[in-house]
């Protein structure tokens, strides 16, 4: 089975405001993008994806995502992450009816296409399935089988509510690269030692990192 990605990118001008310790205004719409371009050019490059479909209103990323080989969805909602996937999904199978779809987040700029592989080959096996963050509280992937509605509960506490909500949670060693979003300078510093993508590692090498 292979799998449609729906991947939010918010407007870049409010992202990762998180990293504000870290970066600084200027800096942070092109980290995000740098994130996103990063995410999905992985993607991108797995055998188990068939394509990814970003759902985003910003001109620029949608347009530099685009030129990677995703397509673009606009955020006609505009009522937020969960809003945004949900018309992701439902863009995706309005056209292809019995895709697997599953959200991924845009915020893994050391992803592995590799590790990636593993987990949706796991997500196979369930109806909906999703993967806990590194910090064991979100979500950075939450997949839906065929047939299936995708039903996104990401936000505060997302791990409890996909759990909730019927999803299995996947339970996997040797995929760090899948679970490390990064919304801090933290998160950022664990990225880069698991090795980021040639986007977010330009962008970072223009910053002073501490313990990088």
């Amino acid at each position: 089975m292979q799998w449609t990605l729906v991947v939010p990118v918010k407007p870049l001008a409010r992202a990762k405001s998180r990293l504000s310790d870290t970066a600084d205004d200027g800096v942070r719409p092109g980290l995000a993008l740098a994130f996103a371009l990063d995410t999905v050019a992985a993607a991108l490059a797995c055998r188990e994806v068939a394509d990814v479909a970003v759902v985003t209103d910003d001109a620029r990323a949608g347009r530099e995502l685009a030129a990677l080989g995703a397509g673009v969805v606009a955020d006609e909602p505009g009522g937020g992450l969960n809003a945004a996937l949900a018309h992701g999904a439902a863009v995706v199978r309005a056209a292809r009816p019995e895709s697997a779809v599953a959200a991924l987040n845009a915020d893994l700029p050391a992803l592995r296409p590799a590790e990636l592989a593993r987990v949706l080959a796991a997500a196979t096996q369930f109806r909906r399935a999703f993967l806990p963050d590194a910090a064991g509280i979100g979500t950075t992937l939450l997949a839906a089988a065929p047939g299936c509605e995708l039903a996104p509960a990401f936000g505060p506490d997302s791990r409890a509510h996909h759990r909730a909500s019927g999803a299995v949670e996947l339970r996997l060693g040797a995929v760090d690269s899948v679970r490390q979003d990064v919304d801090t300078g933290d998160d950022l510093r664990t990225a880069l030692t698991l090795g980021v993508g040639p986007r977010t590692a330009a962008v970072t090498a223009r910053l002073l990192i501490a313990g990088q």
